[in-house]
């Protein structure tokens, strides 16, 4: 029987992996970069880990839009 695979970004190095799906759940480790992760499914919602690449950018975006926010709110009152 043919073993199936799912694809997971390495969150140090963010090279896309195919992951065994009998590893779910289960510390596996990149075979570029030798970083150790768990194998967690993209479409759950526990997608992508705390330890992520793509969680880091997302919380970077989110800050990066508030300071922005807050800048224009400031520049709005010192305008009016």
């Amino acid at each position: 029987m043919a073993a199936t695979y799912f694809v997971q970004e390495c969150p140090t190095c963010g090279r896309n992996l195919q992951v065994r799906v009998e590893y779910l759940g289960k510390r596996v480790s990149c075979q570029h970069c030798k970083a150790k992760f768990e194998a967690c499914d993209p479409s759950s919602a526990a997608y992508p880990p705390s330890e992520s690449s793509l969680s880091l950018l997302a919380r970077a975006d989110q800050l990066l839009e508030s300071a922005t926010r807050s800048a224009l709110n400031s520049a709005a009152r010192n305008a009016g």
